[in-house]
């Protein structure tokens, strides 16, 4: 069933807002694949309930982790119970969705059981990149069934336990081609070694530092120079941990202050941070905005006039379609370029952004890296979001800035955000949501 279009608040006046967000879908995931393989009982504080993280925890279950994810009341403060993984000795089938770290980073486990593990998710995460992660597992030592794809669906057929050892991939499309072996391999009887060999560098290196510090936090030996990267066999340990807030969430927030000479407080930002969010707040000054941080906030307050900015987004693609949303808005245009692996995310996010923006009327070109937006004035129409959660926040953006902007699925927003809509609307109208 077609669900109804949204129609996106439009801001008569400069949106002044608090904001607390949900947990960071990229630590919870990492956190509960490790609480899978690790010795003992972890728990996790505040992790984020979504559908992407709830795709994990039934995938870990369905391999014999045993998680309590109960929600005893709609607190933020929900704590998740992990233990290790009893792995299982049958044949199982896992549902992947549209979750790249679902798809990505359980593969490696599935070596460790002992059955026929099949996967299969959405129509687009046919199209998700896999293959050079499914060659590499082949070198450590699974054996995989795919028909030769290199894509959904595929078998692996678990063997009990993994040799793991040295392998080469081109990961200059996700770097979540490194961090799934790397999460798995000190359960490999030779840990890993992994090298990238691709021309282009890997992108989003914030979250191969979030995978490096998460192993090491707990007690597993990882190194890296920057192209190699090595985890020793030995023991996970079980840990306690609080999950940061999702921070790249903050950006259709801090974003609604930058184009609406506003000011919005987002809560509990982290001093240090391995998000790629974190990099927003630097982002968003160089379109004019005002940056500070108060105690445990920050504070973003919107300039005068959008100017356009040319941003290296290599190590932050997923801010990609809320910046965009502000380029489009802004007086002159802009460059978004590094972002060239964008075409293989939830959806060609580039093609997305080009088409989306220009069909309100924006200026937007495809680059072979990058997105080049010149502004014009925009009007109002249908903004499609391809079931990508940051079409539909990019979307909102806009909206708040040119009426009669209406998504056509927001609902895709409960990816890694359940509940944006109501958030949204309460956060720039000042006023409760009507339900």
């Amino acid at each position: 069933m077609t669900p109804e279009p949204w129609n996106a608040p439009y801001a008569t006046d400069p949106v002044e807002a608090d904001v607390s967000l949900p947990g960071s879908k990229s630590m919870t995931n990492r956190a509960l694949v490790l609480g899978a393989l690790a010795q003992g009982r972890s728990r996790l504080q505040r992790p984020l309930r979504s559908r992407d993280t709830t795709l994990m925890v039934a995938a870990l279950r369905a391999l014999g982790a045993r998680i309590d994810d109960t929600r005893v009341d709609d607190s933020d403060d929900e704590t998740w119970t992990v233990d290790g993984a009893d792995w299982t000795t049958g044949p199982t089938a896992l549902e992947v969705g549209n979750a790249g770290t679902v798809l990505r980073f359980v593969p490696p486990l599935a070596g460790l059981a002992s059955g026929r593990v099949g996967f299969d998710g959405d129509p687009a995460a046919r199209k998700r990149p896999v293959g050079p992660l499914l060659g590499a597992l082949r070198d450590l030592g699974v054996d995989i069934e795919d028909g030769g794809r290199g894509a959904l669906p595929f078998t692996v057929v678990g063997a009990g336990g993994v040799r793991g050892g040295e392998v080469s991939l081109d990961a200059s499309l996700s770097s979540q081609l490194v961090s799934a072996p790397l999460l798995a391999g000190a359960a490999y009887e030779r840990g890993v070694v992994l090298r990238h060999i691709g021309e282009r560098p890997v992108p989003n290196t914030p979250h191969l530092a979030m995978t490096v510090a998460m192993l090491r936090d707990r007690g597993v030996q990882a190194e890296t120079d920057g192209r190699t990267w090595a985890v020793r066999p030995g023991p996970i340990s079980a840990v306690d941990g609080m999950i940061e807030p999702d921070l790249s969430s903050a950006a259709p927030f801090l974003a609604a202050a930058v184009v609406t000479k506003g000011l919005v407080r987002v809560a509990n930002w982290p001093e240090r941070t391995t998000q790629p969010g974190g990099l927003l707040p630097g982002l968003l000054e160089q379109f004019g905005a005002w940056v500070r941080r108060d105690g445990d906030d920050m504070v973003i307050s919107g300039p005068a006039t959008v100017t356009g900015a040319d941003l290296d987004l290599r190590d932050a693609g997923e801010l990609t379609p809320v910046l965009a949303a502000i380029a489009a808005v802004a007086d002159s245009p802009s460059r978004l370029l590094g972002i060239e692996y964008l075409r293989g995310h939830e959806t060609d996010r580039l093609a997305a952004l080009a088409r989306e923006l220009s069909a309100l009327g924006a200026v937007v070109t495809e680059l072979e890296d990058g997105l080049q937006i010149r502004p014009k004035r925009l009007h109002g129409g249908v903004f499609a979001t391809y079931d990508d959660h940051r079409l539909a926040m990019a979307g909102a953006v806009v909206g708040l800035v040119v009426p009669g902007i209406r998504l056509d699925d927001v609902a895709t927003t409960g990816k890694t955000f359940p509940g944006f809509a109501t958030m949204w609307t309460e956060a720039v109208t000042g006023r409760k949501a009507v339900h």
